[in-house]
């Protein structure tokens, strides 16, 4: 039987998809990438927020049609599922079949149950399937979170912040390293977390430190790392290992201390604002990521214009706003003082809009520079290279557009200099790695 998958929301759900892939695929079904040809089609859906749901919903819905066509069985799992199960059960009938997280464990012999099969087997990382290209993969360390911001609904989605073991990474790692993976990102709800829950202490930069000496990954990046966990020790280890990109992606949320305290964050300006200021004393070369969420219950005008302040003040390389979204079952959604839809997207547009211009002031500064960079993609009309430099994540950041050059590989390492720069993404010319020495 031939088996598609539809993988939606944030990388760590894709990682499961993948590992759902390698189940299929080593019990012999083929995998495909058309809806049409599929008899079999899987659905791993995002419930974070209310514009996921509606993109899950819809999703569901339109692969529903492919049932009265060629699909036999319309499978669907992840958040979603497990934050409304008996709601999706009544009003989608056309689904043959609910997982939700709490049973991943039997995940294989329910599809078993489904296809008339009777099989016993259980999600592992050893059959993965990658599908984020030749070069590129993620690297799951850690389910969960025990963070439990106001606003957030995954720890009682997903449960609270389980490590997964040490070896087991590095074996994984390994594994991917072996199979051509050059460049590694290490992910979970809060990476800065790792290993509290089963070593007593954190243990991100030994991971790192130990991951760093797999020396077929050209770069290694972890994401989503809170601003109370990025310690000194952790600031090191990236800037004495060459592998390590000095990426850091701190998702802030907002500055005003009321805030803050309001969305049950652990850091507050003053540690946030001196976190900031010793990374880049450290390693001037840094990348620095964040978020912010606003029109969180309570943010008056002036908390918006503090974080306005805030935003012009630090020129984040890079920078994504988001309206609050009132979700069910978190202390949030009954905080008083709700803001108006329109006053939050008012707000949000404004942080965007700042943040374009800064954006494109930081990305001048590289005009003229050389940079390492991995090339994915050819554009539509064939004229450019697609590629990214330490400075961008896969799906996040910004491009670099490289003229069409008879010499470059697609899917490799070139050396770049930067001619142009846009709001978002860099111009380059290839650059003959034999006549110039990369910065």
């Amino acid at each position: 039987m031939k088996v598609g998958f539809i993988s939606l929301g944030c990388s760590k759900n894709l990682v499961v998809t993948e590992e759902v892939m390698g189940l299929f695929k080593k019990h012999h079904f083929e995998i495909v990438s058309d809806a049409i040809d599929a008899d079999i089609l899987i659905i791993n859906t995002c419930g974070f927020i209310l514009a996921a749901k509606e993109e899950g919903i819809d999703t569901i819905l339109e692969m529903a049609e492919y049932k009265k066509k060629n699909c036999k069985y319309l499978i669907v799992m992840g958040c979603l599922v497990e934050r409304y199960l008996e709601e999706l059960k009544k009003e989608l009938p056309e689904v043959d079949l609910f997982l939700p997280i709490k049973d991943y464990k039997s995940l294989w012999s329910q599809i078993g149950s489904l296809l008339g099969k009777n099989e016993e087997d259980s999600l592992d990382f050893h059959s993965r399937v990658l599908t984020t290209g030749p070069m590129t993969a993620y690297l799951k360390i850690a389910e969960g979170c025990s963070n439990f911001c106001t606003y957030c609904a995954i720890p009682s989605i997903q449960g609270p912040y389980v490590s997964r073991d040490f070896e087991s990474i590095i074996e994984e790692a390994q594994l991917l390293a072996e199979e051509g993976i050059e460049e590694l990102i290490v992910i979970a709800q809060d990476t800065t977390k790792y290993g509290v829950d089963l070593y007593g202490t954190p243990r991100l930069a030994d991971l790192l430190k130990r991951l760093s000496q797999i020396k077929k990954f050209k770069w290694i990046r972890f994401l989503y790392a809170y601003p109370e966990g990025i310690t000194k020790e952790l600031i090191q280890v990236v800037k004495e290992n060459e592998n390590l990109v000095p990426y850091f992606d701190i998702p802030i949320q907002h500055i005003s201390n009321d805030i803050l305290k309001r969305m049950n964050r652990k850091s507050d300006k003053e540690s946030i604002c001196s976190l900031i200021k010793e990374i880049r004393e450290e390693i001037p070369h840094a990348i620095l990521r964040t978020t912010f969420i606003v029109g969180f219950p309570g943010e008056t005008q002036k908390d918006f214009l503090e974080l306005l302040s805030f935003v012009k003040e630090f020129h984040f390389d890079k920078l994504g706003a988001f309206s609050y979204s009132r979700e069910d079952h978190t202390p949030a959604y009954f905080f008083p003082n709700q803001v108006d839809e329109k006053i939050k997207e008012k707000r949000r547009k404004q942080v965007m809009e700042l943040q374009a211009k800064i954006s494109k002031e930081n990305l001048e500064k590289h005009i003229g520079f050389t940079y390492l960079c991995l090339v994915e993609n050819i554009s539509e009309d064939g004229k450019f290279f697609i590629g990214r430099s330490y400075m961008d994540v896969p799906n996040e950041d910004g491009v670099i557009y490289i003229p069409y050059d008879s010499r470059i590989v697609l899917h490799s390492f070139i050396t770049v200099k930067i001619t142009n720069a846009l709001e978002y993404d860099l111009v380059g010319e290839f650059i003959d790695e034999e006549n110039e020495v990369l910065n």
